[in-house]
C-alpha cells in the first residue's frame, strides 16, 4: 500500500498514513484528532536536456560537416506487363 503525507488542520503536524488508493474517508491527526489535509510534494524525477529518446539515441556523424550516408536507390523492378503494351506511368510504356 502507498504511503501518503497529511498535515493536521489544527496543530500543523505532518504525519504519514499507509492506505489503499481506493480508500474513502478522512484521516485524523494522531496527536489531536483533527482532520488532516493531504500534502502534495514534487516528484523525484526531473527530465532535463534536449530529447529523451527520439533525439538522444539517433546515430550522429563524427564530423559536423559530414552528412549521414544515404541509402542506395532500389533497382527498378521489371514491368509485369512488359510483354506488349505496358502500363500507364510505367517506364516500359514510354
Amino acid at each position: 500500500m502507498p504511503a501518503y503525507d497529511y498535515r493536521c488542520t489544527s496543530c500543523e503536524q505532518v504525519f504519514e498514513v499507509n492506505r489503499s488508493m481506493s480508500a474513502k474517508g478522512d484521516e485524523h491527526c494522531p496527536a489531536c484528532g483533527s482532520v488532516g489535509a493531504r500534502v502534495f510534494s514534487p516528484v523525484g524525477v526531473a527530465f532535463k536536456g534536449t530529447g529523451f529518446h527520439n533525439t538522444d539515441y539517433k546515430p550522429r556523424p563524427k564530423d559536423p560537416s559530414e552528412k549521414p550516408a544515404e541509402k542506395p536507390a532500389a533497382p527498378a523492378a521489371a514491368c509485369p506487363a512488359s510483354t506488349g503494351a505496358g502500363c500507364a506511368g510505367c517506364a516500359a510504356a514510354e
